[in-house]
């Protein structure tokens, strides 16, 4: 009998121990941090897909028909302005040549015997200008001919950078046919599209002709050492995405970037005097976005707001919340429209200073 009691009053302590926890832990459960929406100037960054150029990226083609003789460099190579890349084989070009020098030279010899008789009134002028048409022609076709023997050369037409070649040494390769790509890679485009509602607010933005810098993160994951300047935005706008191409041009002195990488431009756009709260504080319904908003009496009310722009862990409202309004920092699950809940206020600096170890 006394074990039994004993077991009956150890029970009746551990259920008053259990029931005093669970009504502290109550207790602790009602009580919530709120803060208040901060103004402050602050920076937003957005990210672009980018298709980066060569500011020169040029076919080489070949402009005369014959056997490729000789290639004098190599795939990947640097090159230098009038350096000789390709020959194609001059023999018959030589010969045109040759033949159109000897019928200069007839020419010429035939025209300085009309003149001397024509100076001796033994021919009509009409047979001296004749001669010297005939001449005249046949100097034409000699320069010509050297034209298209110079074409059996193809030379740089720029400093730049020798793509994969389309031919082989041996290849027959006709008039028109594409050798290679030569790049000029000291300065580099980077194309970007920027949708529309974007791009008005960028030109709103733009308030005297300085240009914007950006910046170039790589395939690497990291930023280009060098950053671009937006110059140019393209005139129309694509119909099917409602985007607009912008140029940025970035100097390339080590020769990293080349023509066809991918990257992402990345602008950033300050912001004044934004109404700032953390992303934790807001819930979503029905694409709309709300936070909960607490009275003097602690008494909880939704209240949908609008975002002007995101950041990493934060929010800069447009409209719904004002810097006097407590909103519901953390709990947001375990109230309801009009419970009255116990509260403490955290600073707005505090709060969001901590935001980004609350996320790591």
């Amino acid at each position: 009998m006394k074990k039994i009691l004993m077991m009956l009053g150890f029970g009746a302590l551990m259920f008053h121990v259990s029931c005093k926890s669970e009504h502290h832990e109550k207790e602790e459960e009602t009580t919530f941090y709120v803060t208040n929406p901060m103004r402050k100037d602050t920076v937003i960054t957005k990210d672009y897909v980018a298709q980066i150029h060569s500011s020169r990226h040029i076919e080489l083609r070949a402009q005369e028909r014959g056997y490729l003789q000789k290639i004098f460099v190599d795939e990947g190579q640097a090159v230098k302005k009038g350096q000789l890349l390709f020959q194609i084989m001059p023999k018959l070009y030589e010969a045109e040549m040759q033949k159109a020098k000897a019928e200069a030279q007839f020419a010429t010899i035939e025209y300085q015997n009309t003149k001397k008789l024509a100076d001796s009134n033994v021919v009509a002028p009409n047979e001296l200008a004749m001669a010297k048409a005939k001449l005249e022609k046949a100097n034409a076709e000699l320069a010509l001919s050297q034209v298209h023997l110079e074409f059996t050369q193809i030379r740089a037409p720029f400093d730049g950078i020798v793509d994969r070649f389309h031919v082989r040494l041996g290849s027959l390769v006709d008039e028109g046919e594409l050798l290679t790509n030569l790049s000029d890679n000291n300065i580099m485009w980077v194309y970007y599209n920027v949708p529309e509602a974007e791009y008005l607010d960028y030109k709103a933005a733009l308030k005297d002709a300085t240009k914007p810098e950006v910046e170039l993160l790589m395939a690497n994951n990291k930023y280009f050492g060098h950053k671009g300047i937006v110059e140019t935005i393209e005139a129309d706008f694509n119909n099917e995405t409602g985007n607009i191409p912008f140029r940025a041009t970035f100097p390339n002195p080590d020769a990293l970037l080349r023509h066809g990488e991918t990257g992402n431009v990345h602008v950033t756009i300050p912001l004044e005097n934004a109404l700032l709260i953390p992303q934790k504080a807001t819930f979503e319904v029905l694409d709309k976005k709300y936070c909960y908003v607490i009275d003097d009496e602690g008494v909880v009310h939704s209240r949908q707001i609008t975002i002007a722009e995101e950041m990493p862990h934060l929010y800069a409202v447009s409209d719904g919340l004002s810097t006097d309004d407590k909103i519901l920092l953390e709990g947001l699950r375990l109230v309801r429209e009009h419970d009255k809940v116990e509260y403490e206020v955290e600073d707005p600096n505090k709060a969001m200073a901590e935001l980004a170890l609350y996320a790591e």
